[in-house]
């Protein structure tokens, strides 16, 4: 991003020479410690790394501009760029100019109508029991809330998009779960390293490589036992198989399919689960309202062992409890735009050239 003469984005300071600004990263926290940089430097400012250069914003007035879909569009940064050797063309992790991005949103829409998710409630509500009477065996004990949390969105997104059960509360070592996680724990390492570092994680690369091949595999292994199945199903994977695309009339094609069902069990499955960690966090940590809350959970629980589709939507305390969560520690704490042409943010302060990127803050947006 360049800016007219005497409009200067503010920086961190001890920027050094040829290093920049390194003695600002932290990489176990980066966006927290891009929130505390926020507060210090403003709505809009500039990191450099190297040859690197990253401007941050998470002033309302600036994101609203970068959100202009005529004049911004989604960008692929480093992170999302390593995840693709994983999701592929996936909705996630599709450039927007790839067939596929726009193929997939069109096939897929129907599985996130209303009818949809009344379809999927019963599922949810099955796999929500399965939870509580894990917890319910351990009492005695302390339990990892986070894991179980993670264990519950997954198999919620397996069962109800794909007619696949990772049996996730019968096992406490499931192999697949475990690559998943130690890929994604190898893009967060290796998102922010430094050239001369890749020297020193061949042996995480080969690791990497060798997960994600597992992972491939068992999906693929679930497409096919499913190609095989003379069923129709109403979930995600057979609209996938059988519905062409209503624009040019084909169907998504093998490997794509398993780019979208690694898409949903990987971003769908960590993004949900934070939520509900931090929701739980937040109700245990504030008595009046878990108070609140449980009043309004007994008020449509009745005396029916689950929770109806329709009482859901009447839960408003509850969904505001989600809402405030969301607003405080956002699943997805930032994204990244592109300017699609020569344009400008703040009335011609900060011009952008066409192809120049930010990140928008959300972290910092929401507070």
């Amino acid at each position: 991003m360049r800016h007219n003469v005497g409009v200067t984005i503010p920086t961190p300071r001890f920027r050094l020479p040829v290093l920049g600004d390194v003695l600002s990263i932290d990489a176990d926290k980066p966006t927290q410690r891009e929130l505390e940089m926020a507060a210090e430097l403003g709505p809009i400012f500039e990191r450099k790394i190297l040859r690197h250069r990253l401007i941050v914003v998470s002033g309302a007035d600036l994101v609203a501009e970068l959100n202009d879909e005529s004049r911004f569009a989604k960008f692929l940064a480093l992170p999302h760029r390593k995840l693709r050797a994983l999701g592929g063309d996936g909705l996630f992790t599709a450039f927007n100019s790839e067939p596929n991005w726009g193929a997939a949103h069109r096939i897929l829409m129907p599985g996130f109508s209303r009818e949809a998710m009344r379809r999927y409630h019963h599922v949810m509500t099955e796999v929500a029991s399965e939870l509580v009477e894990h917890w319910n065996t351990r009492t005695d004990t302390s339990v990892d809330v986070t894991a179980d949390l993670n264990k519950l969105t997954l198999e919620n997104m397996a069962r109800a998009g794909f007619g696949y059960s990772f049996d996730a509360f019968a096992r406490n070592d499931d192999a697949f779960v475990a690559a998943i996680v130690r890929i994604l724990g190898y893009v967060n390492r290796t998102s922010n390293d430094m050239p001369f570092m890749r020297a020193f994680r061949r042996g995480d690369r080969i690791r990497n490589d060798r997960d994600i091949a597992y992972v491939h595999g068992v999906v693929d292994e679930v497409i096919e036992k499913r190609v095989l199945d003379d069923t129709r199903h109403d979930d995600l994977l057979d609209l996938m198989l059988h519905t062409p695309d209503p624009e040019t009339g084909e169907l998504l094609d093998r490997v794509n399919i398993r780019h979208q069902v690694l898409t949903f069990l990987v971003a769908g499955n960590e993004t949900t689960a934070g939520t509900l960690a931090f929701a739980l966090y937040f109700i245990a940590t504030h008595p009046d309202v878990a108070a609140k809350v449980r009043v309004e959970v007994d008020a449509h629980h009745r005396s029916a062992e689950t929770i109806s589709y329709d009482d859901v939507s009447k839960m408003r305390y509850t969904r505001s409890v989600v809402d405030e969560t969301l607003r405080l520690w956002p699943s997805a704490p930032g994204y990244f735009r592109k300017a699609r042409e020569d344009t400008s943010l703040a009335a011609g302060r900060y011009p952008m050239k066409a192809g120049e990127w930010a990140f928008v803050l959300t972290l910092g947006l929401h507070r």
